[in-house]
């Protein structure tokens, strides 16, 4: 009965409360039909609780119950909504600072369906070959049917040079495959930087961790002042797979490119829950041409970035359609009992776009060749590919696009058409990119 009791007078506090507030707008009828509505729901929870707590063919766990009753109340909501316990919270934590051991992969869920968004590069998951739209079916043995993300996600990750088997299943394959990894401590590495042919600046964006403005600022500065070889053509930046992470460092790489103005909006439920970020002066100053490559495993960051540059035509983006999850999640942190992970707002652009279940559209559309040989998934479904997705505003949804990349450089169609682009083989009139005004 106390578990009822509790449950039942936070109603009552609630619904009082909420009557009180709205007696001055002439609303207290409306105020006390809600409150008498969500006490009614409340109740009917307290019975089935109790019931289960008196009834169940064992005794059960009152601390399994309330997790389980959260996590069903929160998965209702969203994709991206969920509770995680006290070890699930210190995985977000370290899942943008610092190392953990694991094997590198970034998994979202499709329905009941475990889905792979990308492989971190130079990770276990990378080098084994797991692409974006892979389907997970079991982990070591055990089926992902139904499986919550956080569980999923512990059980992949694990100590140091012990193994993990993911079953799985690829395009339209029968049979799914057994793939056995070896965890190794991953590194959130998250820009690295080479030349190519001597005169353009390649820069890969693999996600956006603690150090990622400043690794970006050193890439970009030691590009730019590099008086070796020849002269500068331009600059390639690949966000390609890229699954996101922080918003901070976002907004401070897409800054750095525009100097001055709006870099993101965010719009919640009320008028008071829009927040503007914008960028801070003193960008990077550099009259090279930069061409940005997206694809549909590029999200939520990364399309932050390349929608910010596209807006401000800092630069010119190739690829194909990116993964389109334009939502804000907020960690509320519950003390010793984890945390709350909600989505409370939409991303968009400086133009006013959506990105939510809508992505980036490249200027220059360029799809990869898929190998015949192969059973290559090509299209990632994308967020308007998940189940109960927060839908888009204003514009269709778009569905899922290509996100292959070939290991081979050569086979790279689209890294070879931005190269060709600078080189000035191929023209295009969106490249390159110019003026500073959001469209």
């Amino acid at each position: 009965m106390y578990g009822r009791v509790s449950l039942l007078l936070g109603g009552i506090a609630m619904g009082a409360t909420t009557a009180f507030a709205l007696t001055h707008s002439g609303l207290l009828g409306n105020a006390n039909a809600s409150a008498d509505d969500a006490y009614r729901q409340l109740n009917r929870f307290g019975d089935v609780y109790e019931q289960v707590r008196a009834n169940y063919v064992t005794e059960p766990d009152d601390a399994q119950l309330v997790a389980g009753a959260i996590n069903g109340m929160v998965s209702a909501l969203d994709p991206h909504s969920r509770y995680v316990d006290a070890a699930g919270f210190r995985d977000l934590q370290t899942q943008t600072s610092g190392a953990f051991s694991g094997i590198g992969l970034e998994v979202t869920l499709e329905g009941e369906r475990l889905k792979v968004v990308s492989a971190i590069d130079d990770t276990p998951a990378a080098k084994a070959g797991l692409l974006s739209g892979d389907i997970i079916t079991a982990i070591d043995g055990k089926s992902t049917q139904g499986m919550p993300l956080q569980e999923a996600s512990q059980k992949m990750r694990g100590p140091e040079n012990s193994t993990v088997t993911l079953t799985v299943r690829r395009g339209g394959d029968a049979q799914p495959v057994d793939v056995k990894l070896i965890r190794d401590t991953i590194k959130l590495t998250s820009v690295r930087t080479r030349k190519i042919g001597g005169d353009i600046a390649y820069i890969r964006i693999a996600q956006f961790s603690g150090n990622t403005s400043d690794d970006f600022l050193k890439a970009m500065t030691q590009a730019g002042a590099d008086k070796g070889g020849r002269a500068l053509a331009g600059y390639i930046i690949d966000m390609r797979n890229n699954p996101g992470g922080l918003l901070s460092q976002a907004v401070e790489v897409a800054g750095a490119l525009v100097g001055r103005g709006e870099i993101v909006s965010t719009r919640g439920r009320g008028a008071d829950d829009s927040l503007r970020y914008s960028a801070t002066e003193g960008g990077l100053v550099h009259t090279k041409p930069i061409i940005v490559l997206i694809n549909g495993g590029s999200a939520s960051a990364a399309e932050i970035v390349a929608g910010a540059w596209q807006d401000h035509r800092r630069a010119t983006i190739l690829g194909t359609r990116s993964f389109g999850k334009g939502s804000v999640q907020t960690v509320f942190p519950l003390g010793d009992n984890g945390a709350l992970v909600l989505t409370t707002a939409r991303y968009y652009t400086p133009s006013g776009r959506s990105i939510q279940a809508k992505g980036i559209d490249p200027e220059i559309v360029v799809k990869q060749n898929i190998p015949a040989n192969t059973k290559i998934q090509d299209a990632a479904g994308g967020e308007a590919g998940l189940k109960g997705h927060l839908g888009g505003q204003g514009d269709t949804e778009q569905g899922g696009s290509s996100a292959y990349v070939p290991v081979d450089e050569k086979d790279d169609v689209q890294l070879n058409a931005a190269i060709e682009l600078l080189h000035g083989i191929r023209k295009n009139p969106s490249f390159p990119a110019g003026g500073t005004a959001p469209r």
